[in-house]
Order: structure tokens, then C-alpha cells, then sequence
């Protein structure tokens, strides 16, 4: 069995790949809406941890379950653009869980999700938050 890292939300950058393992509280949760043909129930979130924040996308069942205050385990999530905006979900392959309540402590700011990304230019595949460009 494969040993999971956990990480910080202020080192998340987008990338297409299920890779995303975090602990955070969700500080703020917006409206259900239907989404699409078969009217698939979604709503985005604000979730945080020490370092900074994210807006966090449920699906299904996910709306209803968790509520602003509870402490969410993310386990192989993703952070990448959904309908043009970045987004943290646990994806098809992924998965969320409560693991407590309110006792967390959390910041607000940065919001990873309206960070500006560009590649690297030492590994141009990799993309990084504009404010850590080096200058030349």
C-alpha cells in the first residue's frame, strides 16, 4: 500500500492528475444548484487551511453533507480549471470525509483558486502562482 503525502494548500498549483491529499475546514459553503441534463446537484465551498484558502467544489450528496465548520479530509483530489475557474474537488477518482468539527485553526488569504499560474521556467510543464516567478 502506497503511503499518502499530505499537503498544504498553499503549495497546490493545477495539473490534470488525482494527486491532492489535504486536511481542511470549511469556512463557507454557497447555494445547491442543478447542473446539466440530468440535473446533477453541485455546490462550491470555501476551504482552508494554516497557509491559505480555496474555493472547493461538491457534487451529489457532498452538498448536503458537509456544513460550514466541519473539518473535511481530501484524499486524492484534483486542482484544475472547471467551467474557467480553478477549482479543488475530489473528482470521480477522490474522495471527501469529515474528520471533526471547528477546531482548526485557518486563514483566508491567499485564495489559491484566483491566483495567476504560469509555467516554470525551469520546468515549463510545471505551473507556479506568477508571484513566485523569478525575475531575470
Amino acid at each position: 500500500m502506497q503511503k499518502q503525502s499530505w499537503m498544504k494548500l498553499k503549495d497546490l498549483t493545477p495539473a490534470a492528475s488525482n494527486s491532492i491529499n489535504a486536511t481542511v475546514i470549511l469556512v463557507e459553503k454557497g447555494n445547491t444548484i442543478e447542473e446539466g441534463k440530468e440535473k446533477t446537484k453541485t455546490c462550491v465551498a470555501l476551504v482552508a487551511d494554516e497557509t491559505a484558502c480555496v474555493n472547493f467544489q461538491m457534487w451529489g450528496d457532498e452538498c448536503e453533507a458537509f456544513q460550514p465548520g466541519d473539518i473535511i479530509r481530501i484524499s486524492k483530489g484534483i486542482f484544475s480549471r472547471h467551467k474557467n475557474k480553478l477549482l479543488l474537488r475530489a473528482g470521480k477518482r477522490g474522495s471527501v470525509e469529515k474528520v471533526g468539527e471547528f477546531t482548526m485553526l485557518f486563514v483566508e488569504s491567499p485564495n489559491m483558486s484566483e491566483m495567476r499560474y504560469m509555467p516554470d521556467a525551469n520546468q515549463p510543464s510545471k505551473l507556479v502562482p506568477e508571484s513566485q516567478l523569478t525575475k531575470p
